[in-house]
């Protein structure tokens, strides 16, 4: 595959982040700056440019002396993430309900996507993304730029932490279960949220055990 012109580096960064999203690049893997420039045939300026965005998205990690190698979890990873999802969505459910409810229908639009994407028996990357944008359409419910901004740096960070333990949820109706979720945030309110990402924070930290 070849890289060309001043899109370069966006091009590149969109490529390795197709890669470690789909497991292509497995967790720990290095990535060395000259196989790259010489595989997309770009300058390693480019290439230094494209994995310090990746890092910026937390896919790679980079650090002095031993290079840049694809991002995994530890434990206190994972608990970090999913208290940040949790703080970011739990907020943007009050701001909803407070101003009257959740607008049901965008959230049920990305619902339906996520059901479709199943129903196909699409790669998991796709259902990934479909259900990462339910998630996205609750915070987007808020109304606040700041909030739905702020919530979608973490999509790639998110996905590689849901591709890495993907056993956990492929064999499951995620679309049913965000249905239900709906239903209990109108009912319950935000703890409804907090009670389904805490579970699902369990069942990531056990498939990783």
């Amino acid at each position: 595959m070849t890289v060309r012109s001043s899109t370069a580096v966006h091009a590149l960064a969109a490529a390795l982040r197709e890669e470690v999203l789909s497991g292509r690049l497995a967790p720990g893997q290095p990535l060395r700056e000259e196989r790259l420039a010489a595989r997309f045939e770009v300058s390693r300026h480019t290439v230094r440019a494209a994995l310090a965005s990746l890092a910026a998205e937390r896919l790679l990690v980079a650090e002095p002396y031993r290079g840049v190698r694809v991002s995994d979890f530890d434990e206190v990873q994972v608990r970090e993430l999913q208290q940040l999802r949790t703080a970011l969505e739990c907020e943007a459910a009050r701001l909803a309900l407070d101003a009257g409810g959740l607008p049901s229908s965008e959230v049920d639009r990305a619902i339906d996507r996520l059901a479709e994407a199943e129903r196909r028996g699409s790669d998991w990357i796709d259902v990934e993304r479909a259900h990462a944008a339910v998630h996205q359409a609750i915070v987007d419910a808020a109304g606040s730029r700041r909030l739905s901004d702020t919530y979608r740096t973490l999509e790639g960070e998110l996905a590689l932490l849901l591709l890495h333990t993907r056993t956990v949820f492929s064999s499951r109706d995620l679309a049913e279960e965000h249905r239900v979720l709906l239903r209990e945030v109108e009912a319950l309110g935000p703890e409804a949220i907090r009670s389904h990402i805490a579970e699902s924070t369990t069942e990531l930290l056990r498939s990783r055990a």
